[in-house]
């Protein structure tokens, strides 16, 4: 492991001084993160990714720096730009630099490196692919793009939608709703727009707090689902008219529209919890504002023509990255390690793949379940050959 910055790497540092707390995160957030200790370990003895050129678009936060520096021991040669202002924390940029001589810069400045692989979050490294990319693991990866070459969409794996979108999404997101404002969620009116693995995480936790929650869907199988789970589900328009806080998971932009902030509640906060700062329509609610003011940190205040306040919180952005610390490590564990072996997986099977989006092998998901469970200490049965026989031919149903 380096001590000291490779002169001959570009690095994009405000303050090579933080590198010192940097690292501290890095080790902390490391010692949540059994299952990428393990592929480590195995990277470091197997050097899966020798002799490739690497680049990663995604949040620059200590989980981040851990699976930089596990590629990096694979052999990779690393470059790490920031998917979002909001997530690019010059303390790790720093300490990436200073303690593990890993490069921190600008798109285009990691695109002209020519990377034989790319780590993407929402596809930026992808619009302008260069000649030389193999193949990507991306996040939220659309399965009717058409790409170059072959790419994983590690944020369908299964144990990605378990941990990072119903466990993590639904904690931090209230991390950050309640650091921004200090509320008490008890006996409020919460409207959660979505009830998909984020939805119905947020949903479940809000609630369990004393919250009073509705939901608003366009699935009616999810919608159906929400109900039976003991949430009043409703029209967006409808809802918006009686939910003190409104949280915004859907992944798609406008989910509140200008005929929603027509009905908004007066006191109404709005809160993003999705991927992109477009669920809620900013344009709109600032064209039918008379005045807007930051009121505090993170929180903006709208004063609509008729009198009513909305508040909007974090100017849009998703609230889990820029008002808390965004997902716990021991979530980003999951997620960063389906990048880790799907980016390996790639390097072994890339020429027999279609090139297009694919999901994540079953057997990764399987081994990073197995190697979370084996973390905490925890077996599970096996079937016997016995067993294994009669699923497979069910020789006594006949």
């Amino acid at each position: 492991m380096a001590t000291n910055a490779d002169p001959t790497v570009d690095f994009d540092i405000q303050d090579l001084g933080l590198a010192e707390s940097g690292k501290r995160r890095i080790e902390w957030a490391f010692q949540s993160m059994p299952v990428l200790q393990a592929i480590r370990k195995q990277f470091i003895k197997a050097q899966p990714l020798a002799g490739f050129r690497v680049a990663a678009c995604l949040p620059v936060a200590p989980e981040t720096a851990n699976l930089m520096v596990t590629l990096r021991d694979g052999g990779a040669q690393m470059v790490l730009s920031a998917s979002d202002s909001f997530v690019r924390q010059d303390d790790i940029v720093a300490a990436l630099a200073k303690d593990y001589s890993i490069a921190v810069m600008g798109v285009a400045e990691a695109l002209a490196t020519e990377p034989h692989w790319a780590l993407d979050h929402g596809g930026l490294l992808l619009r302008d692919a260069p000649a030389s990319l193999m193949g990507a693991t991306m996040d939220r990866a659309s399965s009717t793009r058409a790409f170059g070459f072959p790419v994983i969409a590690v944020d369908q794996a299964q144990t990605t939608h378990l941990f990072d979108h119903r466990y993590g999404a639904g904690q931090s997101v209230i991390d950050g709703i309640l650091r921004a404002t200090n509320l008490l969620l008890s006996g409020l009116t919460m409207v959660v727009a979505g009830y998909g693995w984020c939805g119905r995480g947020i949903a479940t936790r809000v609630r369990g707090m004393g919250a009073n929650v509705i939901v608003t869907e366009i699935d009616p199988m999810r919608a159906l689902e929400a109900l039976m789970d003991g949430h009043r589900v409703m029209s967006m328009p409808e809802a918006v008219s009686l939910g003190h806080l409104v949280i915004t998971a859907t992944g798609n932009k406008n989910t509140i529209g200008r005929d929603h902030i027509d009905k908004v509640k007066s006191g109404s906060i709005l809160v993003n919890a999705g991927h992109s700062p477009v669920e809620i329509d900013l344009g709109a609610l600032g064209r039918m504002a008379s005045s807007h003011r930051p009121i505090r940190d993170l929180v903006e205040e709208y004063v609509l023509r008729d009198g009513r306040r909305v508040y909007v919180l974090a100017q849009g952005q998703p609230i889990n990255a820029a008002a808390a610390g965004g997902q716990p490590a021991t979530v980003r564990d999951i997620s960063l390690a389906n990048h880790a072996l799907s980016l390996e997986y790639l390097s072994k099977n890339y020429t027999n793949m279609q090139h297009r989006a694919h999901a994540v092998p079953e057997e990764i998901d399987r081994q990073v379940a197995r190697l979370k469970l084996e973390a905490l200490g925890l077996k599970i049965d096996r079937l016997t050959p016995e067993q294994e026989a009669y699923l497979a031919s069910w020789p006594e149903a006949n």
